[in-house]
This record gives C-alpha cells, sequence and structure tokens, in this order.
C-alpha cells in the first residue's frame, strides 16, 4: 500500500511524497506583486512533495480580492522569480495556481472601477475582501455583467499568458482554478450560467470553456505540468447545481485525453464539512475517479478537505495518489515531518489569515 511518505509521480512532477500544500489565499501581496515574506512563506513549507501557490489573478480583470498576487506583467513574472529558486534550493517542487475570480469580485479592484464579469448578470450571494487602513474588511461582492461571446477569446488568451508566464517565472506547472464558485465554476453551474448560447444550457455547452482553457494551457506549457481543481458540491462562493454527478462526469470524461499532471477533488464543502451534498443523491467520488479512468485518464488523482493521517492512508489505499493539506500547513511549516511523527499541531491563529504581515505568516515555530 502506497504511503503518504512514498515519492509518486505525477505527469512530469516527480515528487518527494504524497504530501500537497493546498492553494491558500493570504492578501499579503500589495499591488499584485509577490515579496520577500512570500519567498520565505513558501520556502518554510518545502518539505511538501508539491506546493500549490496562492490563487493568483491570469488579468486584472481576473482580480476579487485585495492583495493577491498576479501573473499578468512582466514585472509580476520577474518579482516571483525569487520565490520558486528560493523552493526549489530547498528541495520543493511548486506550481502556480491560475485564478480569474468572474463574479466574486468588487469594484474597487476592477480595471477603472468596472463591474466584475460573469457567464451570466447574477450577483453573487457571498463577500470579497477589501483592505482598508491596512487592515481586512469583508463587503459584499459587486453586480456584475454578463461576458459576451466576443470576449471568451480573450479570457482563453489571458489563462494560456498567464500559463507561458508561470513557467517563465521558474513554476514546475500550473493548477488552473476550476473549483470554488470561481469563474469557470460558474459557467459550469446551472445556477450561476444562465447562457443561452453555445456556453449555456447543455452540460456538454457549460463545460466548454473550462475545456478549452485546459486545452489551450496544455497547448502553452504541456499537459504533464496542468493541473486541474475541480469542487464537484462545494457551496462556496455560492455555487450550485442541482444534478452535479453527471456534470462532473463529463468533465472528467472530456479531461482524460488531454494527460494532465494531477486531478484535484475537493470533497464535500470547501474548508467544511466533508459530507455536505448537492442534489438529490449523495455524490459519488469513487464514480467519478473510476469515470476518468474509464476514459483513459491517467493524471495522478488529487483528494482535498479535512483529511488527517488515518483519513489519508484509507484514501491512498482506495486509489488516491495525493493528498492535500490546506489549513495545517498554515500553521505548520514542518507539517510533513508532524505527520510522519504523529503531531503535536500548532493551531491556526484565524485572526491573521488574510492580510498583514510575518505575524501568523512566517513565524510559527517548527519543530526542534
Amino acid at each position: 500500500m502506497s504511503s503518504l511518505f512514498d515519492p509518486v509521480q505525477a505527469g512530469a512532477l516527480s515528487l518527494s511524497n504524497r504530501i500537497v500544500m493546498a492553494p491558500l489565499t493570504r492578501n499579503r501581496a500589495p499591488g499584485a506583486l509577490p515579496n520577500a515574506l512570500m519567498a520565505t512563506y513558501y520556502t518554510q513549507r518545502a518539505s511538501a512533495g508539491l506546493i500549490i501557490t496562492e490563487a493568483t489573478a491570469i488579468s486584472h480583470q481576473g482580480q476579487g480580492y485585495a492583495d493577491v498576487p498576479g501573473i499578468w506583467s512582466d514585472e509580476q513574472v520577474a518579482r516571483w522569480k525569487p520565490i520558486t529558486d528560493a523552493v526549489h534550493a530547498a528541495g520543493g517542487k511548486i506550481v502556480m495556481q491560475l485564478w480569474h475570480v468572474g463574479r466574486v469580485s468588487h469594484t474597487e479592484l476592477q480595471p477603472n472601477g468596472q463591474a466584475p464579469v460573469a457567464p451570466s448578470a447574477i450577483t453573487a450571494k457571498t463577500k470579497t475582501v477589501l483592505i482598508k487602513n491596512g487592515a481586512p474588511i469583508f463587503v459584499e461582492t459587486s453586480a456584475p455583467r454578463a461576458l459576451e461571446l466576443t470576449e471568451l477569446p480573450g479570457i482563453i488568451n489571458d489563462y494560456r499568458r498567464a500559463a507561458r508566464n508561470a513557467i517563465a517565472a521558474g513554476f514546475d506547472g500550473v493548477e488552473v482554478h476550476g473549483a470554488n464558485g470561481y469563474l469557470l465554476d460558474q459557467f459550469l453551474r446551472s445556477g450561476s450560467n444562465q447562457r443561452s448560447d453555445a456556453y449555456g444550457g447543455s452540460i456538454e455547452n457549460r463545460a466548454r470553456l473550462l475545456l478549452e482553457v485546459m486545452q489551450a494551457v496544455c497547448e502553452e506549457i504541456g499537459a504533464q505540468r496542468t493541473g486541474l481543481r475541480l469542487s464537484p458540491v462545494t457551496p462556496a462562493n455560492d455555487a450550485s447545481d442541482p444534478k452535479p454527478q453527471p456534470l462532473f462526469e463529463h468533465v472528467v470524461r472530456e479531461l482524460a485525453p488531454l494527460d494532465l499532471a494531477y486531478v484535484h477533488i475537493i470533497e464535500g464543502a470547501t474548508g467544511g464539512p466533508r459530507d455536505h451534498q448537492q442534489g438529490d443523491t449523495p455524490f459519488n467520488y469513487a464514480a467519478l475517479q473510476a469515470a476518468y479512468r474509464a476514459a483513459g485518464g491517467k493524471a495522478a488523482w488529487m483528494v482535498n478537505n479535512g483529511y488527517d493521517r488515518p483519513l489519508a492512508d484509507q484514501s491512498l489505499a482506495q486509489g488516491a495518489d495525493l493528498v492535500a493539506y490546506g489549513r495545517p500547513f498554515i500553521a505548520n511549516p514542518d507539517l510533513v515531518r508532524r505527520l510522519r511523527e504523529g503531531g503535536p499541531f500548532n493551531e491556526v491563529n484565524r485572526a491573521t489569515l488574510y492580510g498583514g504581515g510575518e505575524k501568523g505568516y512566517t513565524d510559527y515555530p517548527a519543530l526542534a
């Protein structure tokens, strides 16, 4: 049986163990520019088999939270390079999560104060983060406008450019964020997508933009350096669909020919109950993986949400390849060692999750 601490291959990524640091928004990149404090933070956690960065905006339009980093400019590429160099020098592997928030944004964060964009002009029942007087505040998202059909090729090209920039910045690959109620997930779900064109209506149409983005990114940097994150039943950011099982089984079957590095699945509610459901019947994650494998998909299968060591061992025995940990990595930079030794584990300081400086970011102690 595979152990959490065994090496594994995920596409072109040779990983020293199966423990993944999940993407975690920390709001410590003023001006959307990565910085030296972030280099310390990620390097402290380089013992993970793989680090997935905090979600990183592919364009100014793609931003939805204050002080999150971007990857659309030459300056951003240059600022990320010392971070990837430091992680590699510490023996780690790191990929960038590519992000367009869609309707989960605020006019203060958009170019020229414009409205956020979405598949349909439906305001998300959720909040975003602004920074005021150096402190985070939570505010309602702004009303979005529906994207024109003619705008979608440009968004696909933004993903393509972002992937190319990530590789130029020294990343080992990218993860496309297709989860948690952000733009690509908004297109997938009937609760947020009420279009009547080729990108709305049927499951095939609603999945079209995600699949076109994945194809473009794979063409740009290679499928073996590309992962995808999905969250079939999470209610995060007002994500909803009454029939998630056929929707996501269609998505993974269509992904199978791309020969991705990995598929990253959030089980249940993001950061919440693992048994959360949408629709009339419980979501079957084993059936989702089976549908992907039956279609010829060979990517490493990554699971996420509320994992401890026993649950991780059980999931690996049942066919998972990688296990992602989120908040435990915030408070425990040496989480790999602590999992191996059975703890002890530091507790997260929730007051310092979003925004600020080194407190609650780079000052969590490692084991002696």
